[in-house]
């Protein structure tokens, strides 16, 4: 299963969980562990995570720190767990003091949905304040997924997420910048655009005005071009599914139904009508296969029957809306499959 589906499972369980998870180690069970097996480690294989990790610091002798993930025999990453409802906070973290004294380059502070990665940026062999990756595993966007995925056993390379870590940490702290500026525009940033259209002497009081036209000319621009993404995106799949329409016609003028598909249909129908009223399964057939569609909405197919040929098949659906072809001797093995059939109906259902 591809990393982003995993992540997207584990937030949506989180999101129906969290309300029942009272401690911080119901939180590790339930959310972080989870993680970590994300992440390719196997969580109960003690020379892949190792819970309760100790390291002897100086005079300060058994201090742990919650799970420390191992790789060739050492550890490449240490994690600390507070509860869910905890707020993050670096400072009197253990993952300083245990940082200097092991040979990882990387800590993670999690409370199972924000986590913090840190490495050593600023001075060697000493963790920075500040972590180079922070997300909000409820809350992902494509490109965080792809940082995550560094961190995945298959991938792991140190140097390479090291390297890439430092624009990482500087990417955020601009982003902050550029929504403070946006929020609340500064002198400076004020400055920069009202030089380029205004004519005069820029006085405090110039200055003032000029803030509240430099924000709203950025709104007015980001929503301008939110507006000009979503019209192009609208427009390309309008002519999409124009063009699907016009194939969908001529392939229905070459194709002859036969009596035998028709027959095939009304298993599907006496099979689906437990779940469905009958006026939303629709068959379409194509010269390919004959379809039966929820809603007679092709991106909702419920299953195809390929019937026309030497050898019969029926093709299925799983949760990714992946096709499966399974052979058939004829119409009545359809049967066999009532309860693939009526998942796929439950898939549509939780779009």
């Amino acid at each position: 299963m591809e990393i982003n589906i995993q992540l997207k499972s584990l937030a949506d369980k989180i999101n129906q969980l969290k309300s029942k998870i009272e401690t911080e180690e119901s939180t590790k069970h339930a959310f972080v562990l989870p993680f970590i097996h994300i992440l390719g480690y196997d969580a109960f294989n003690p020379l892949e995570v190792v819970p309760e990790f100790t390291a002897d610091l100086g005079l300060k002798k058994g201090e742990k720190v919650d799970y420390a993930i191992f790789q060739n025999g050492e550890p490449i990453i240490i994690v600390e767990c507070k509860s869910w409802k905890e707020k993050l906070t670096i400072h009197n973290s253990q993952l300083f003091r245990y940082f200097h004294v092991t040979k990882t380059r990387f800590a993670l502070l999690t409370n199972g949905i924000t986590y913090q990665f840190f490495t050593d940026l600023d001075a060697q062999n000493k963790m920075d304040e500040k972590p180079f990756l922070e997300f909000d595993i409820t809350n992902l966007k494509e490109n965080t997924i792809n940082e995550i995925a560094k961190f995945h056993k298959t991938n792991f390379n140190v140097d390479n997420i090291v390297n890439n870590a430092s624009s990482l940490k500087y990417i955020k702290e601009i982003k902050k910048q550029i929504n403070a500026e946006l929020e609340n525009p500064s002198n400076d940033f004020t400055k920069l655009f009202a030089n380029k259209v205004y004519s005069g002497r820029l006085t405090e009081k110039v200055v003032d005005e000029f803030k509240d036209l430099v924000q709203k000319s950025v709104s007015q621009y980001i929503n301008d071009k939110i507006n000009d993404r979503l019209n192009a995106a609208l427009t390309k799949e309008t002519i999409k599914q124009q063009d699907e329409d016009i194939t969908i016609v001529a392939e229905d003028n070459k194709v002859n139904t036969t009596e035998e598909e028709l027959d095939a249909y009304r298993i599907v129908v006496a099979i689906l009508r437990r779940k469905l009223p009958t006026n939303r399964i629709v068959h379409r057939d194509t010269q390919s296969y004959f379809g039966v569609l929820l809603d007679d909405n092709n991106r909702k197919p419920l299953c195809r029957l390929h019937l026309n040929g030497s050898k019969k098949y029926i093709s299925l659906f799983n949760d990714n809306k992946n096709e499966t072809k399974l052979a058939i001797s004829g119409i009545d093995d359809i049967y066999q499959f009532e309860k693939e059939l009526l998942e796929t109906v439950t898939l549509y259902e939780t779009e």
